[in-house]
């Protein structure tokens, strides 16, 4: 499978090393040209770097890991049809403040849906620490497996998105649509925890659309 990235930081760089390793195809783009990420092409083998219009025409699949604040800038006709992984986290500091998001009335990946109607968009990617994608990868049955969550409105493209989990060493929860992935957005009980899939379900259930954890807490 080709899997096009939007956003050549940690995190699209750590799911472009799992997913070559797994035998997928990765293109990474920045909003600066491919020009800038030589070191991409050294860093990862077997990578390609693109534009951002290359890296969206090249992926059967496109990962979007950018900044919340710029989630419009990528035009909805690049990805009609796609399947669109959002990594995306809403931090106030960093992408100034969404009053919709600020009033609990909508969650980031119905933003981003409702920017690409066309589009399949699975929320996933967004609770786990880039480093950590890298090192908590195991295989299929390993005792100490992590799992993520995810949610979509499409049961083709999260069916999919569950297989490429399982593939580059992870379990996956199913957290509901995306009206739900607020459960596992920052600052809830399962934002970047380590956990197995009956302690990410637990996390989940916790979760209250209100409460926040304290800053920086899922740094621990």
């Amino acid at each position: 499978m080709r899997i096009g990235i939007i956003g050549a930081g940690f995190i699209g760089r750590a799911v472009a090393q799992l997913v070559i390793a797994a035998g997928h195809e990765a293109m990474l783009s920045n909003s600066r040209g491919p020009q800038t990420m030589s070191s991409v092409l050294s860093d990862i083998p077997g990578s390609k770097v693109g534009t951002l219009e290359e890296a969206a025409q090249f992926g059967e699949v496109v990962l979007a890991a950018i900044p919340l604040a710029h989630y419009r800038s990528v035009p909805a006709k690049w990805l009609e049809g796609k399947t669109v992984l959002d990594a995306n986290n809403y931090y106030p500091e960093r992408d100034g403040h969404i009053p919709v998001l600020d009033r609990f009335e909508t969650t980031t990946s119905r933003l981003l849906a409702e920017h690409l109607p066309h589009s399949r968009v699975v929320k996933v990617f967004n609770a786990i620490l880039a480093q950590d994608l890298v090192q908590d990868s195991r295989p299929k049955a390993a005792p100490d497996r992590r799992a993520l969550p995810i949610a979509a409105d499409d049961p083709v493209a999260k069916a999919l998105v569950i297989t490429l989990l399982d593939e580059i060493g992870f379990d996956a929860v199913d957290a509901g649509n995306l009206d739900e992935s607020w459960r596992f957005e920052r600052a809830k009980p399962a934002y970047c925890i380590p956990l197995d899939k009956q302690g990410l379900k637990v996390a989940l259930a916790a979760a209250q659309r209100q409460v926040e954890l304290p800053h920086g807490s899922w740094r621990r």
